[in-house]
Formats: C-alpha cells, structure tokens, sequence
C-alpha cells in the first residue's frame, strides 16, 4: 500500500497535495483498496463554497458508497472531468490520474492539523491491529 512522503493525509483517508495558491484532492491507496472496484464518482462543482469537514462528493464502488470529506475549507477551483467517464483511474493511479478536485483554501493553519506521511502510516498500522483484534476475538 502506497503512502507518498511529499503528501499530507487525513484521518479519512484523503489526501492533500499543496501547490502555490491549490490543494489537490484525492483520496489514498488504502481507501480505494477498501472500497474495491470504483463504479462511480460524484465531484462538486467549480466554483463551489466548501466547509472543511463537510460531504463535498461520493465515491461508489462495486461494495459501497462513500462520502468524500474535505480537511480544508475553501473554494473548488477544479475537478478531475476524466472520472465521469473512467472511475477505475482512482483504483489504477490514486495519487495521479485518479485525483479528485482542486481546493483553494482559504485559511493556511488548517493545513497544520493534516498528518504527514508517516503519522498516516501510523494511523494505518492501528488500523490493521484493530481489525486483526476483532478477528482474534470473533474467532476463526
């Protein structure tokens, strides 16, 4: 599983690259391995007023809906057009062709509370303990 050094990560498994004015959007190699096979995406549109926290699309795959969360408030300066028409780029190039949206944000601080590559590592690796505890105690 892919976690980038030069990204910085959500709890929600979004991730979040800086570029001058832009944070790109798009959500991690362990998220689209989870979800499976991407069917469908529902992106907002440019132009768009965003709260960070706040539902700002879906994610649809083959075993479930999920919503996108935005770590950053800011205005939606773009989107990525290709999905609509190849979903599956999110599960064949996340942290490249398959991105999701550009955010202008409007506040630089909340940028500080976003994890950098190896907190998000760390983050995966309770996850991972957590699920084999469950398995442990439900047994084989």
């Amino acid at each position: 599983m892919a976690v980038l050094q030069d990204l910085k990560y959500t709890k929600e498994h979004v991730w979040v690259k800086f570029e001058a004015n832009r944070a790109r959007l798009g959500i991690t190699d362990y998220a689209q391995e989870t979800l499976g096979d991407v069917v469908f995406t529902e992106l907002p549109p440019v132009g768009k007023l965003v709260a960070k926290g706040e539902s700002i699309g879906i994610v649809e795959s083959v075993k479930s809906v999920s919503d996108i969360y935005t770590p950053l408030s800011g205005r939606v300066i773009d989107v990525n057009g290709q999905l609509a028409d190849s979903p599956e780029l999110i599960n064949q190039d996340p942290y490249g062709q398959g991105w999701l949206m550009d955010i202008e944000p409007f506040d630089a601080p909340q940028m500080d509370i976003l994890l950098d590559a190896a907190e998000y590592e760390k983050f995966l690796a309770q996850i991972q303990v957590e699920q084999e505890n469950q398995q442990n105690q439900t047994g084989p």
